[in-house]
């Protein structure tokens, strides 16, 4: 699914760089493309401003003239156009090289929770551009899914309670806290999971957006949000499939 929507938006972006720089394009393609990517809600947001109120390759050359005109005009909006759609494209390329985000997009959407689906694709959109607000919206999924599945078992639990707390309730009620197994392999693998979570849990409390910051405050790289979304992700859909194996 990423790799076509980044052969759209390449395409999409070369065929804007053909018209700015002086060559005609077809009117109906631009058209049909353009309304594509709208119509895809995490697409349309990293879509360049310009492309959300240009309908029309003559909207387009208006825009595009009277920004930059004169001597070496040309290259300035080759430069302009490669940098307004390098987030969106960063954002798919980085989808792509993580296959797992298919699987657990399928799993949040079989959810019935507007909240869970919306926090996971904020988490998504966010793992290359923000790393901060990604990381936020990892632990926010994994509050989230420990919610719903205690609301559905009718356990419990004081809203107001932290991420560790809420994934104990959540891993007893699945059967999936250590000290409910004997096996040591069980209950190794199940204590990894247990701190993954609390992990990520601490990686929002000192790396997020959710608090200020004094002078010494370090902003998170990159390859940090894009851990704590992916594991997440990953415990976000091993609690659900759980709970809907329990369920059956």
């Amino acid at each position: 699914m990423s790799d076509d929507l980044i052969s759209k938006v390449e395409s999409f972006k070369l065929m804007l760089v053909s018209h700015a720089t002086g060559s005609s394009i077809d009117a109906t393609e631009f058209k049909d493309l353009r309304h594509e990517l709208m119509a895809n809600p995490r697409v349309a947001k990293l879509l360049p401003r310009f492309v959300q109120v240009c309908r029309s390759p003559g909207e387009f050359w208006s825009f595009i003239k009277s920004k930059f005109s004169g001597t070496g005009s040309y290259e300035q909006r080759r430069e302009y156009l490669r940098n307004e759609f390098d987030p969106l494209l960063t954002m798919l390329e980085t989808e792509s090289r993580t296959p797992s985000d298919a699987g657990i997009t399928a799993t949040v959407k079989s959810v019935n929770s507007a909240y869970i689906q919306e926090t996971w694709h904020k988490a998504l959109e966010r793992r290359s551009t923000d790393s901060e607000g990604a990381i936020t919206a990892a632990r926010t999924l994994l509050e989230s899914v420990c919610k719903h599945i205690l609301d559905a078992a009718g356990t419990p639990y004081d809203d107001s309670a932290d991420l560790p707390k809420l994934y104990s309730l959540t891993a007893k009620q699945l059967n999936l806290s250590p000290s409910q197994h004997t096996e040591q392999l069980f209950k190794q693998v199940l204590g990894g999971c247990q701190t993954v979570v609390e992990g990520v849990g601490a990686l929002r409390n000192r790396h997020s957006d959710a608090h200020g910051k004094g002078a010494s405050g370090t902003k998170p790289a990159p390859r940090h949000a894009e851990l704590a979304v992916n594991l997440s992700g990953t415990m976000a859909t091993f609690l659900l499939q759980t709970w809907e194996a329990r369920k059956k």
